[in-house]
């Protein structure tokens, strides 16, 4: 069997310029590395990013004490380890850290580590990294959430919802949905531009043009999806990530209003825009404490796909909490939430078992890393998010999508929405 004989990291840059961990594991002839995503929209309960505060050289923002750590005690405590047994070397990251949100060690170093192990093993048993999770055969292809307007915390505008997305739902193929959402990106860019809009780009590729209206940038959406030949909600669905908590440190707990609006009057906010603009999936519409909130909204919305993000961090005990107080209906799921692959995996069966969809997504600081590609697959997981078609940290993980559609040949299938 093959074992682990060393652990190295390195400090490396993420598509927002800033500095991340990157770790390679090696084994006797073979290494594989892998880099660890950050966020800018982030939950509180998620696990921790150690930085190094009081480095000035790189403003605080230098991840070279979490590089320390790998290369120090990680790296002597997985020597000798199977490089197969992913559940052991994570358990023993976990042990070795010690705390509830990773705080010692840091979800960075853990997560980079614990991602290029599945790597190595997958390289070391001479298999594509999606055959390494739970499926063995019947692979299908994810759809694909794309952005196509950043608001909130991923662009320097006006809109206060923070993702503007479509979703193609009506494609037969992966290749057709990338397709689908080539032609609707191009004709909403042509659209901007006549509306004498800048087409520059946020933190996650969809465009950022300087408005300020949700509705206005709806509009614009659904001005594209019909000048592409499609029909808004059945061709190609709008989908929405509201980021609610990131409303709520700018004191606007709602999508429309400045100011705080009851619960009640949120719902009906959203079952407004929902009926207008035929939204088919919400992502974090209330803030992550706000379980009551989450609730309702699931009571008064129905055939919505309501989708959890900072209520849940990819953390077991809170998707268990959110599936006994019917908060949701399915997950999104991001691996540095959580910081290790077996966590990780650990979520989304639960969430498969009880009913939840499951979206493996990227960070808004990501990588050209295709990690995340791989496990919608392996996983069956039937929606990806990861950007829009620009910025090639996004475009990279679209892109090992289709070599796998192409690997798998006429076996390849998409996955279910509904």
């Amino acid at each position: 069997m093959s074992k682990i004989i060393k652990v190295k990291a390195r400090q490396v840059f993420d598509s927002r310029g800033n500095p991340t961990v990157e770790a390679e594991v090696y084994t006797n002839n073979l290494s594989a590395s892998a880099i660890c995503p950050s966020g800018a929209s982030t939950g509180t309960y998620e696990a921790f990013e150690k930085r190094d505060k009081n480095n000035k050289k790189y403003l605080g923002k230098s991840v070279l004490k979490a590089v320390e750590l790998v290369n120090s005690k990680i790296s002597k405590k997985l020597k000798g380890q199977i490089v197969h047994n992913q559940e052991r070397i994570d358990a023993l990251l976990i042990n070795l850290d010690g705390t509830r949100q990773k705080t010692n060690l840091g979800a960075n170093a853990m997560l980079a580590v614990s991602m290029a192990v599945k790597k190595l093993s997958a390289k070391v048993k001479k298999l594509p990294l999606y055959k390494t999770f739970f499926l063995k055969n019947n692979f299908q292809l994810p759809y694909p959430l794309m952005n196509i307007i950043n608001g909130g915390a991923h662009a320097n505008n006006g809109l206060r919802i923070q993702e503007f997305m479509i979703r193609p739902d009506r494609a037969k193929s992966f290749s057709e949905a990338m397709r689908i959402c080539f032609v609707v990106i191009k004709n909403l860019s042509n659209l901007i531009k006549n509306k004498g809009y800048s087409t520059s780009v946020g933190d996650e590729g969809g465009f950022a043009p300087m408005i300020s209206s949700n509705n206005q940038a709806l509009d614009l959406i659904v001005s594209a999806i019909k000048k592409s030949g499609f029909v808004n909600g059945k061709d190609v669905s709008i989908c929405l990530d509201v980021a609610a908590n990131e409303l709520l440190k700018k004191n606007k707990y709602s999508i429309h209003s400045k100011n705080f609006v009851s619960v009640e009057k949120s719902i009906k906010e959203y079952q407004k825009i929902i009926k207008k603009y035929k939204i088919k999936s919400i992502e974090d519409p209330f803030a992550e404490n706000d379980w009551l909130a989450w609730n309702k909204l699931m009571r008064s919305i129905k055939n919505v796909q309501i989708v959890g993000d900072d209520l849940y961090v990819t953390n077991l005990e809170r998707l268990k909490k959110g599936f006994l107080n019917i908060s949701s209906n399915s997950i999104l799921i991001k691996l540095n939430q959580i910081g290790t692959v077996s966590e990780t995996l650990d979520v989304i069966k639960f969430a498969q078992t009880i009913g939840y969809k499951t979206i493996i997504s990227h960070r808004s600081g990501d990588s050209e890393d295709t990690f995340i590609a791989d496990l919608a697959v392996g996983t069956n997981s039937n929606q990806i998010k990861t950007g829009s078609l620009a910025r090639s940290e996004r475009v990279a993980k679209y892109n090992q999508l289709i070599r796998i559609e192409e690997e798998l040949g006429n076996k390849a299938r998409m996955n279910k929405i509904n």
